[in-house]
């Protein structure tokens, strides 16, 4: 395999941990604001906003991190 072979497989394995790393956090986000609403139904406007809020920027540096793979693929 050479020079341009590996720096393929290194980016997608990056482009791999990206995606998972960034469904993993959104799941752990989604799965602490179901248990606070579960607690305190009342507040659930506010910890469904600060959940979207924190699920929109690790969606962001999901998406920049795919970019600097694919950025690095493409060399």
């Amino acid at each position: 395999m050479g020079e341009f072979g590996m720096a393929h497989l290194a980016a997608g394995i990056g482009a791999g941990i990206v995606a998972m790393s960034a469904g993993f956090g959104i799941g752990k986000i989604a799965s602490a604001a179901m248990e606070a609403i579960g607690r305190q139904p009342e507040a659930a406007g506010d910890v469904r906003g600060s959940m979207i809020i924190a699920a929109a920027l690790i969606e962001g540096v999901a998406l920049f991190g795919e970019v600097i793979c694919f950025l690095l693929a493409g060399k």
